[in-house]
């Protein structure tokens, strides 16, 4: 860090611990653990990667961080592999590239996103489980979660959204998402100050469409409260049961 000012080291230690502290409260990480992130070639999954690294240096446990980056061949979707394996060299970290396919052409009654989301995911859990992760970790922060609020009440009729964690498969594996007390705008601050370049070109197939109307709705909010954002995010903790239907 030493080219970054002042500002910014303390900025970056703000989100560093911020993120501590949602892996605290939510017994996230512990002694000796493995954890497995899933790297999309984002900022987000980046910057995961940089905090768990710099957050270990001062805690008196270790554990291990390994990064796993899906490739799916049928899919027109690229990331600097270069870029990336240095990146995780320069910070001990496992870096496993693994190669699928998805299908899309064979499954052309289904949304191509949809096919190659859940082929990936397919693949993430049986790569965890075949090589003893126990836990995985996702680079979803509060702005994901508070998007998939909205469209899960908007779209489904249903209050739910991402959980800081979540037990899988009968116990064997624990998704956790350590920056979820973090703002997109936190992490692309974060990104910018670090000079993460963006690993990846966009898949012509994604539709954010729903998300970014959700992102939209989000924002105006903000704009009659400065403190929509986190109470949207607050509130799915506090659910007044008495004085719903």
């Amino acid at each position: 860090m030493e080219s970054i000012s002042k500002t910014n080291k303390n900025f970056i230690r703000k989100i560093i611990n911020l993120s501590g502290k949602a892996i605290n409260q939510h017994h996230m990480i512990e002694a000796n653990d493995r954890i497995l992130v899933a790297v999309s070639g984002g900022k987000d999954s980046l910057a995961l990667l940089d905090i768990l690294y710099e957050r270990r240096k001062f805690l008196p446990i270790n554990y291990e961080i390994h990064a796993i980056h899906i490739i799916t061949d049928d899919v027109p979707y690229e990331i600097d592999r270069k870029f990336l394996h240095d990146f995780c060299h320069n910070r001990n970290i496992h870096l496993h590239l693994l190669t699928t396919h998805a299908g899309i052409q064979e499954k052309q009654d289904k949304k191509p996103c949809f096919t190659c989301s859940w082929n990936r995911r397919k693949e993430l859990f049986d790569f965890a489980r075949k090589n003893n992760f126990k836990k995985i970790a996702f680079g979803h922060h509060l702005d994901d979660a508070i998007e998939t609020l909205v469209m899960n009440m908007v779209m489904h009729a249903n209050i739910s959204s991402i959980p800081p964690t979540l037990t899988m498969f009968e116990g064997k594996i624990e998704v956790i998402r350590p920056l979820i007390l973090n703002t997109n705008k936190e992490m692309q601050e974060y990104a910018k100050i670090k000079k993460f370049k963006s690993l990846k070109k966009e898949c012509p197939f994604e539709d954010h469409t729903l998300r970014n109307s959700a992102r939209e709705w989000i924002n105006q909010l903000e704009t009659i409260t400065p403190q929509a954002r986190i109470n949207l995010y607050k509130s799915m903790g506090h659910i007044d049961h008495d004085y719903l239907p």
